[in-house]
């Protein structure tokens, strides 16, 4: 077996399981049965290392994100009500709420009921934002102008968790809700970000009620594809009144 850093199959391999291996990033068809290669071994040892250094990497949107970006969107930073990344991990409830002093803030600089609220959190990797959100938002952007939706302004939310769409939905009313966040590192990426989007989010709302859009990253749903599917389903939600089991994406109105 090959023990080279791409772990090339070996020529006798099928021409199927080749093709197999070149539209993944998973680890398979990596050979030797019930045990790992050295490389192998090596590689899923540095993935995991790199997960946990995004878990635990403190996000600061001032240093993370270019300043022009910042700068553009006037984008500001408040957080939920945990006070450490090691509260964040033990008490995933606190990072569902937003402080008082984020309440105050988003409340003096945001305006109530926007067609579209777009939030960034850190959630499980402060990579995925700063990998993929100076991309990704300027689309959205775009997309939300291009349809007349009213914009409200955005807002960075240290020690985010997705729940923070009902405390924003309280807060400000908007018809529609984007949450670019983080999402739990795995061994393939470790910046990989989600956009959960809600209809009129409130109080008591849970995972049925919110749609979800995954994998942002390098190796998964292109920026451009992640932006177009986005503006779809706001749309769809808005055209609808509603979000979450009972509503699907309309791929058909894809580009």
């Amino acid at each position: 077996m090959s023990d080279d850093h791409n772990l090339v199959p070996p020529p006798a391999w099928p021409e199927t399981i080749r093709k197999i291996r070149a539209r993944t990033p998973a680890r398979i068809f990596v050979g030797r049965g019930a045990s790992y290669t050295t490389q192998m071994e090596l590689e899923l040892r540095a993935a995991r290392a790199s997960a946990l250094d995004a878990v635990w990497t403190e996000f600061d949107f001032q240093k993370d994100f270019p300043a022009d970006f910042v700068a553009q969107w006037e984008l500001f930073q408040v957080s939920s009500q945990a006070e450490s990344k090691s509260q964040f991990l033990l008490r995933p409830d606190l990072g569902r709420k937003l402080s008082a002093a984020a309440k105050s803030l988003v409340a003096q600089r945001c305006f109530k009921a926007p067609d579209l609220q777009n939030v960034i959190g850190d959630g499980l990797s402060g990579a995925a934002l700063s990998e993929q959100v100076p991309a990704l938002f300027p689309l959205l952007q775009q997309r939300a102008r291009a349809n007349g939706w009213s914009i409200g302004p955005s807002f960075v939310v240290r020690y985010c968790r997705v729940g923070i769409i009902n405390d924003v939905g309280d807060l400000l009313s908007p018809r529609v809700i984007v949450l670019l966040i983080g999402e739990r590192p795995g061994l393939a990426t470790a910046a990989s970000l989600s956009a959960y989007m809600a209809y009129n989010p409130l109080s008591g709302h849970t995972d049925a009620n919110r749609n979800l859009i995954s994998n942002v990253h390098a190796c998964g749903i292109r920026i451009e594809d992640a932006a177009d599917r986005i503006a779809n389903l706001a749309s769809h939600m808005m055209a609808l009144k509603r979000s979450g089991t009972t509503l699907k994406e309309d791929t058909a109105r894809l580009p």
